[in-house]
């Protein structure tokens, strides 16, 4: 096998399919879900990761199906034994680590945790090129996101960009940006999230880790909301790296691929939620909101826990939008544009102008909403110190270490 082939091990559809299997709100997903995570494992005859599943009640335990993928996984397991006693007889190290590597990627892809971690250690010490560690490496990731190890997961991440900046090729570079982009997004990382996905969009390759429209789908969550309508009109620059999603000319870096112009239309409401916030229909924005929570944060394993956070950070986005075109507003017209109650989007606002999340005052007398902008020129005095700050402590640090 070329040592360029990644193998998509774990396969890490089937941890989303236990995901939404163990979660009772999202039922209307169960049967497809079971099917297709029972399917999964009885491919990749995985008896050690059935065994965890039926344990949890993910899935009823089938005991002839049990059995049967474990003899299977037993006799695969000795004739790998035996690859690797031949190769140590035979005395060649590139033979040697091969047959390390096919058993800790068997291990791997029978989802044995545990056996499967020790044997990428083992193969790892034993592989001498850089490439075939690196893969390693981004396969221990893999086993991390697939079990929700966010030690395994840190430590490796850690280890696969030393590597990469020892003189990793150009793809195993681009993947490893996509493997920090999903777990940043994973840990609430957005910003950085979407920075990374933005950047290997155009060069994507990491199949192993996420299907493609998968990819550009997460990859467009994030950034409609860590993007600003300055940070666009900045990288509109050319017809190069511009793509238009429902009217919004969404500007990325070089996203000329077809691929791409097939995904949207997989997900109507994210074409939906872009335009009407571009183009500040808010009271459809709202309804397009609610329904990417419920079709689509919900439901997915990376985005699920950080749901809440993602819909208000995407309400705070669609206040200050509407509130930065005016000196102030009645609560009555903020609640038409916004298609609620005159209540709620004062509760709202409420508790978003305690937190100093919105720049504005509530006149409750007279129903109106007031706006006031921080001052410029204050906002970079204060930039301008904390700066001066944090450059005077290196300067100090720097001093100390040279005298």
């Amino acid at each position: 096998m070329s040592e360029d082939i990644v193998l998509p091990i774990p396969n890490l559809e089937l941890a989303q399919h236990a995901f939404v299997l163990s979660s009772p709100k999202l039922k209307h997903l169960h049967e497809n879900a079971r099917k297709e995570l029972l399917k999964g494992i009885e491919a990749d005859q995985m008896a050690p990761y059935y065994r965890i599943v039926t344990s949890a009640g993910i899935l009823p335990l089938d005991t002839a199906l049990v059995e049967r993928m474990e003899k299977e996984n037993k006799e695969e397991l000795e004739k790998l034994e035996e690859r690797r006693e031949e190769a140590e007889k035979m005395d060649g190290e590139s033979d040697i680590a091969d047959a390390l590597r096919a058993k800790a990627n068997y291990l791997t892809r029978i989802g044995d945790k545990e056996k499967a971690v020790e044997a990428q250690k083992v193969a790892l010490e034993k592989t001498p090129g850089l490439g075939q560690r690196i893969d390693i490496v981004l396969t221990l990731i893999r086993i991390g996101l697939f079990f929700g190890d966010q030690d395994l997961i840190q430590t490796n991440m850690t280890k696969a960009e030393e590597l990469i900046d020892q003189g990793g090729d150009w793809d195993r570079r681009n993947r490893l940006k996509v493997y920090r982009g999903v777990h940043s997004l994973s840990v609430r990382q957005f910003k950085r999230g979407a920075e990374l996905l933005l950047d290997a969009l155009s060069t994507f390759t990491a199949t192993e880790l996420i299907l493609y429209n998968d990819f550009v789908t997460l990859t467009t969550v994030a950034g409609v909301l860590t993007l600003s309508r300055v940070d666009l009109k900045k990288k509109v620059s050319s017809s190069e790296g511009l793509h238009v999603f429902g009217g919004l000319i969404y500007s990325v870096q070089l996203i000329n691929a077809p691929e791409v112009n097939q995904v949207l239309p997989e997900v109507p409401v994210l074409a939906d939620l872009i335009r009407n916030l571009y183009d500040s229909h808010y009271d459809k924005f709202f309804i397009a909101l609610a329904t990417l929570e419920e079709t689509y944060l919900i439901p997915s394993r990376i985005l699920s826990p950080h749901t809440r956070f993602y819909t208000r950070e995407m309400r705070i986005l669609a206040y200050s939008q509407l509130l930065e075109s005016y000196r102030s507003l009645t609560l009555e017209s903020l609640a038409r544009s916004f298609g609620v109650s005159i209540d709620f989007v004062d509760n709202e606002l409420s508790r978003f102008i305690a937190s100093g999340r919105l720049h504005c005052t509530i006149d409750k007398v007279h129903g109106v909403v007031e706006t006031n902008r921080p001052s410029l020129k204050n906002a970079q005095y204060e930039t301008v110190v904390k700066q001066g700050d944090v450059l005077l402590n290196s300067v100090q640090r720097l001093s100390k270490v040279l005298h």
